[in-house]
């Protein structure tokens, strides 16, 4: 499946070039062309689907090998410390381009890069009532 305006559908089908790193059945991966850190790749699947919420599940074990695999040769080809695993589902999310896609983005001691604030509950109580909204809508 493909999404004729979609430019990671474009860039698998080869219509726009990219810094492929990795190209197997299901899944692509290639380097970011505005990247946080120099090393940052996106990982996808190869067939469109909009939001990790369309995605096949039949697709999870393809895709979790892929950022496996790009991430540990991120590491040893950056020297990075770590790296940050990341995917933004929907707009508010800073989702840009509606083609499923994770980030993986090298990470170095003291980069002085911060992800957000963190903000604690008000109280276990308001903690444990979300939680039990969640676990509602999991049934």
């Amino acid at each position: 499946m493909r999404d004729p305006e979609c430019v990671f559908c474009k860039i698998v089908a080869g219509e726009i070039p990219s810094a492929s790193v990795l190209d197997r059945d299901n899944v692509y991966a290639f380097l970011d062309l505005n990247p946080v850190r120099q090393g940052h790749a996106l990982v996808i699947p190869k067939s469109h689907y909009p939001t990790l919420l369309d995605l096949d599940p039949g697709l999870a074990a393809d895709l979790l090998r892929a950022q496996q695999d790009v991430a540990r040769a991120v590491m040893l080809a950056t020297g990075a410390d770590g790296v940050n695993l990341g995917l933004n589902l929907g707009e508010a999310a800073g989702q840009v381009v509606f083609h499923a896609h994770y980030h993986i983005i090298p990470r170095f001691h003291e980069d002085g890069l911060r992800l957000w604030p963190q903000t604690p509950y008000p109280s276990q109580d308001e903690m444990n009532r979300l939680a039990g909204e969640i676990r509602a809508r999991l049934g």
